[in-house]
């Protein structure tokens, strides 16, 4: 059953109760991976192993994304920040997700060289169990960013090529 979850704004990111941080450097430019996060939505289910569809969505003016992931959950979120190059962060309004309260995502881009430095935090308010659950997944959704920024990086490559697109 989808629920709709409280509305969080960008700094909730930095003071949510719980919160799960991960990094990976990629050899694609901030630009290059930016575009893939923000503009190529619908890519993001040929890169990230864990999203079954993804699509944008526009309403009342506002940017919003349909997620789906592999076993069936599925979220309607709120692009809060577009900043090219450097920043792509949005919340979830609705999900089948059972306990959470809010949720928020960022992803940042820092230069690294002529790569980039891929963070990306997720920020949640749920009750203890639920959190407890979270950080007890930390090694999954580690293992599962790291594949996800190896194949995006990959794909990256293959368009900047003219090859074939993976995944």
């Amino acid at each position: 059953m989808a629920r709709r979850l409280r509305p969080v704004g960008l700094d909730f990111v930095a003071v949510a109760p719980s919160r799960l941080v991960f990094a990976a450097h990629v050899s694609a430019s901030p630009a290059e991976v930016y575009t893939a996060l923000a503009e190529d939505v619908p890519g993001w289910a040929r890169w990230f192993r864990a999203v079954s569809l993804a699509r944008p969505l526009e309403s009342e003016g506002r940017k919003r994304r349909e997620i789906r992931l592999r076993g069936g959950t599925r979220f309607l979120e709120t692009i809060l920040a577009e900043e090219p190059s450097q920043r792509y962060a949005y919340r979830v309004d609705v999900t089948n997700a059972p306990g959470v309260r809010a949720l928020a995502e960022e992803w940042q881009l820092l230069p690294a060289g002529t790569g980039t430095v891929v963070r990306w935090s997720v920020a949640v308010d749920a009750p203890v169990p639920v959190r407890l659950l979270l950080a007890a997944g930390r090694p999954g959704m580690r293992h599962a960013f790291r594949g996800a920024t190896r194949s995006l990086d990959r794909r990256i490559a293959a368009m900047r090529g003219g090859g074939p697109h993976p995944g």
